[in-house]
C-alpha cells in the first residue's frame, strides 16, 4: 500500500483529499486489467473512462467558470496516482489537459464551448503540436508557416514526436506568423484532425509504446478564427501551459518512483536470502532509506510548485523546473534501484518494475529536458542575485 501520509501536508485542502481518496477508489478497480496489446485503442479507451469518470473535469478549465484557473495540485494529485497505478492512463488523463491547456488558458468562448466539453467528457482526444525535427527545446526555433490568405491561414511544414499523433481530434499546433523574428514570430492554432493537406507521415514506437507521430502540414487551410489567442503571442502561450502543466509531469515521475518503492518494500519482505529476509541485508536497507528520501524530497518540490501557483503566482518556472529536474532524475534512480532489488524478475518483460524502467526514461526529456531545466533554474538564480545585489 503506497504511502498517503503526505495528503496531510499542509499544501492541500480537504477538497484534493477527497479527490485523491475517490480517485485511488476508482483506479484500483478500472486500471487493475488493462490490456496495453493495442496502445491507440487503450488509451481511446483510458480517455473514455476517464471521461465518464468525472476526472477529466480537473484537466481543463470549465468553460462556464472561465474565470476559475486550473487546479494544479489536482493536476498533480491525479497524475501521480494514475501513473502509480498505470503509466498509460497518466498518458491518458495529462494530453488531455495538455493538449487544450492553450484553449483553457488563452482561447476565446467561442473556442472554449466547442472543444472544452468534448474533451472533458471523453469523447475528443487533444495533442499539443509544438516539437518540430530541428527545434526540440529551442521553441523560438520553430519554422512551420502559417500563411495569412484573406479569412484563412495555410500551413506547411512538419511536427514530431507527437503525443496522442494519429488519434488525436483536435491538435494545438504553433507555428511562425511572422511578427517578428525568433520567439516573437510565433502563434497558436486549433487544428481539426482531418482536414485537406494535414496527414500523419510516421507513427513513432519507443520503447515504452504511447501514441506518437511526425505530422506533416502542406498547404492546409484552416480559418483566421483557428487563431488561439493574439498573432504573435504563441511563445508566451506555450511557455504559459508549460509553466503550468510542468509540474504534473514531475508529479508522474513521483507517482512511478513510488510505485517502485512498494514493489521493492514487498520484495524484500518476501524474498529470503542466506536464510533470511532480503531486508535483513544492511546494503539493501540503504537502497530502500535512499528510495524513500527521494520520494519524499521530490513530492515536496512537487507540491510546493503546485501550491505556490495555485496561491496566485504568476510564473512558477523555477519552482516547476526544481520539481521535475529532482523528481525525474530521482525516479530513475529510485526505479534502476528497484531493479536491482528484484534481480532478473526485474528485467523481465512484463514485469511491473521492468516497465515502470522503461517509462521513466522520457520524463526526463518531455516538455523540457533535464538539462534545459538546469538552464532554467540558473539563470532565474542569477537573476535574483542580480535584482538582490
Amino acid at each position: 500500500m503506497a504511502d498517503r501520509s503526505y495528503l496531510s501536508w499542509p499544501f492541500f485542502e480537504p477538497r484534493h483529499r477527497a479527490l485523491s481518496e475517490s480517485l485511488e477508489t476508482w483506479a484500483v478497480s478500472a486500471l487493475a486489467h488493462l490490456d496495453h496489446a493495442d496502445t491507440d485503442a487503450a488509451c481511446r479507451m483510458l480517455v473514455a473512462k476517464l471521461g465518464e469518470a468525472g476526472f477529466l473535469r480537473h484537466a481543463t478549465i470549465d468553460p462556464e467558470n472561465p474565470a476559475a484557473p486550473l487546479d494544479v495540485r489536482s493536476l498533480c494529485l491525479i497524475r501521480e496516482t494514475l501513473a502509480r497505478h498505470d503509466a498509460l492512463a497518466d498518458f491518458a488523463f495529462a494530453m488531455q489537459g495538455l493538449g487544450t491547456g492553450a484553449i483553457s488558458l488563452f482561447g476565446t468562448p467561442a473556442q472554449r464551448r466547442e472543444w472544452l466539453p468534448l474533451v472533458r467528457a471523453g469523447r475528443a482526444i487533444s495533442a499539443f503540436a509544438l516539437t518540430e525535427p530541428q527545434s526540440g527545446s529551442d521553441v523560438a526555433n520553430i519554422t512551420l508557416a502559417a500563411t495569412r490568405d484573406g479569412n484563412e491561414f495555410i500551413l506547411n511544414g512538419e511536427k514530431t514526436w507527437i503525443s496522442n499523433g494519429g488519434i488525436a481530434d483536435v491538435y494545438c499546433v504553433f507555428a511562425r506568423t511572422g511578427e517578428a523574428p525568433g520567439a516573437k514570430g510565433l502563434s497558436a492554432f486549433i487544428v481539426p484532425a482531418g482536414i485537406k493537406g494535414f496527414e500523419i507521415a510516421e507513427r513513432l514506437e519507443t520503447g515504452a509504446p504511447h501514441p506518437l507521430a511526425r505530422l506533416r502540414f502542406a498547404d492546409a487551410r484552416i480559418p483566421a478564427s483557428a487563431m488561439i489567442g493574439t498573432p504573435g503571442a504563441g511563445f508566451r502561450i506555450a511557455m504559459s501551459v508549460l509553466d503550468v502543466f510542468r509540474s504534473t509531469v514531475a508529479a508522474a515521475a513521483l507517482g512511478l518512483a513510488r510505485r517502485a518503492l512498494d514493489e521493492s518494500l514487498d520484495r524484500v519482505g518476501k524474498r529470503h536470502l542466506f536464510g533470511a529476509p532480503l531486508f535483513d541485508l544492511q546494503m539493501v536497507q540503504g537502497h530502500l532509506a535512499d528510495m524513500a528520501l527521494a520520494v519524499d524530497a521530490a513530492a515536496l518540490l512537487v507540491y510546493r510548485a503546485a501550491w505556490t501557483k495555485d496561491s496566485g503566482a504568476p510564473r512558477v518556472s523555477r519552482e516547476a523546473a526544481m520539481a521535475k529536474l529532482f523528481a525525474t532524475e530521482e525516479a530513475q534512480k529510485v526505479i534502476d534501484a528497484a531493479v536491482q532489488i528484484h534481480g532478473g524478475d526485474g528485467v523481465r518483460k512484463g514485469h511491473i518494475v521492468e516497465r515502470l524502467y522503461r517509462e521513466i526514461r522520457a520524463l526526463r526529456i518531455y516538455e523540457g529536458a533535464s538539462d534545459v531545466q538546469k538552464v532554467v533554474i540558473a539563470r532565474q538564480a542569477f537573476g535574483e542575485h542580480g535584482a538582490a545585489g
